[in-house]
């Protein structure tokens, strides 16, 4: 890793884009504005839902969450969670302990935390998702909760004990989102009520939205304050994407990433599943299964989707910092964390800075 000091560009601050040089060691020091010609710099991207990258998944436990931390640092993520798929208690409990002892590994810095998607969900919308549903339990949640630092977790309200679940969560501090789930518009309100806040890869295997029966995406984009969306251009159309921006202030973008994500054509694993890998999707049969998308392609997906650059650069970092309480990342500003992409006219990545430290790779032409 090579320390970096001085960047000069345009640089993504909270006013908007300037053109100068920003100065940095671990936290940024100064913006200096100056008629100065140079690449795009914007804050890391921060991924709420990712479970693999590079043919490895965090299912794997340690390993496979740091494999996972060094695919998407390349391609700009500088903050991740590890997400979960549903599997026997045994499986999650490895998963979690792993993800506690990379947090305190060489790329710990990356790591956030842990995102539960299940194994409190609707056995009837599992997607993707591997065939071990629990129904709600306190006791298994705290025993999870034990093993790591669950940031988020997702679940299905409809199902019994859910929302005394959603209670004991929110109380802790996690934000918990409905998603898996067949829940009735009135069941993901009280959900709400209860204490949830957000809504898992929006419009995906949840009940959709009807003129007589809204649902949950109904229930999303009338009084939706945060949720997240896929932007690959296969699970959401671009419109239903622009409609959710209209109407849900704290949406943010994810990539809800597999193992086959940076790989080619072939089978990877999606914790008991095995999927396919077929041009950019990843298939269960005929079902997309997760996706193959990182958050730099993400970003140039959105403004294709006609997204501004800067709200779409925004809703890959500072949107997901704010929504997990991070106060010390996600813009560029006096202060906070050196966490750093820097891309060019077309929106490649050319640089990464992780707290201010430039990483490089082996075979990199990075500098």
């Amino acid at each position: 890793m090579i320390r970096g000091w001085h960047l000069a560009g345009s640089i993504l601050t909270p006013q908007g884009f300037v053109q100068g040089r920003l100065h940095f060691s671990e936290r940024i020091e100064a913006i200096e504005e100056a008629p100065v010609k140079g690449p795009y710099i914007l804050p890391g991207f921060l991924d709420l839902h990712v479970h693999g990258g590079g043919g490895r998944e965090v299912m794997e436990g340690q390993e496979g969450v740091e494999a996972t931390l060094r695919f998407h640092l390349q391609h700009g993520t500088t903050g991740l969670l590890a997400t979960t798929v549903t599997a026997p208690l045994a499986d999650l409990e490895r998963t979690l302990k792993g993800a506690q002892a990379a947090m305190e590994g060489p790329w710990g810095k990356a790591l956030l935390g842990v995102h539960l998607e299940g194994p409190f969900i609707s056995p009837n919308r599992l997607g993707a998702q591997p065939p071990f549903p629990l129904p709600p339990d306190r006791e298994i949640a705290s025993h999870l909760l034990s093993l790591a630092p669950v940031r988020v977790v997702t679940l299905a309200p409809e199902l019994l004990g859910a929302l005394e679940l959603i209670r004991f969560l929110a109380e802790k501090g996690i934000r918990v989102q409905l998603g898996h789930t067949g829940a009735r518009y009135e069941e993901a309100l009280s959900a709400l009520e209860a204490g949830a806040v957000g809504f898992t890869h929006l419009y995906n295997a949840m009940t959709g939205l009807h003129h007589r029966a809204p649902g949950v995406v109904g229930l999303a984009l009338e009084r939706g304050k945060w949720a997240e969306i896929i932007p690959d251009g296969l699970h959401v159309h671009p419109a239903a994407i622009r409609l959710a921006l209209k109407t849900i202030p704290g949406l943010y973008f994810v990539s809800d990433a597999v193992a086959a994500a940076g790989m080619p054509e072939g089978t990877y694993p999606l914790g008991a599943h095995r999927m396919e890998k077929r041009k950019e999707g990843v298939w269960l049969g005929e079902s997309l299964a997760g996706s193959t998308l990182t958050l730099d392609q993400a970003l140039r997906n959105l403004v294709a989707f006609r997204v501004p650059l800067e709200e779409a650069a925004k809703r890959l970092s500072l949107y997901p910092a704010r929504y997990l309480r991070l106060s010390d990342r996600g813009e560029i500003a006096l202060g906070k964390r050196a966490d750093l992409v820097v891309l060019d006219e077309a929106l490649r990545v050319l640089e990464v800075y992780l707290e201010g430290e430039q990483l490089a790779w082996e075979g990199s032409t990075r500098n």
